[in-house]
C-alpha cells in the first residue's frame, strides 16, 4: 500500500514538471512546500539565476525560512525540475528590533 501523501506529491511533481516555469507555477511550488502559515508571511519570486528571493514579513520567519532553506529547496526542485532553484535569498520586510537593555 502507497501513503496517500506520496501519492499527491507524485501526482504534483509530474503535472507542475510538464509545465512552463512561470510566476504562478513557483509561487503554487512555494505554498505547497512550505504549508499555509509560511507562505501566509512570505512571498517567494524565482530570479533568472535560479535564486529564489524569498521576503518574510518579520526576523523570526526570515531565520525559520533560512533554517530549513536545503529541505525546501529540495522539495521546490522535486516541484519544479531538478536544479531549478539553487539558492534562497531570505530578506525580512521589518527592520531588527534592537534591545536597548544595558
Amino acid at each position: 500500500m502507497i501513503a496517500a501523501r506520496h501519492c499527491v506529491t507524485t501526482a504534483l511533481c509530474t503535472l507542475l514538471q510538464n509545465q512552463p516555469l512561470s510566476t504562478g507555477k513557483v509561487s503554487f511550488a512555494w505554498s505547497v512546500t512550505v504549508g499555509t502559515r509560511i507562505n501566509r508571511v512570505t512571498s517567494a519570486a524565482l530570479e533568472p539565476d535560479g535564486i529564489l528571493a524569498v521576503q518574510a514579513e518579520n526576523h523570526h520567519w526570515a531565520r525559520e525560512v533560512g533554517r530549513s532553506s536545503p529541505l525546501i529547496i529540495s522539495r521546490l526542485n522535486r516541484l519544479l525540475g531538478t536544479a531549478v532553484i539553487r539558492r534562497i535569498k531570505v530578506s525580512s520586510r521589518a527592520p531588527r528590533r534592537r534591545d536597548n537593555r544595558q
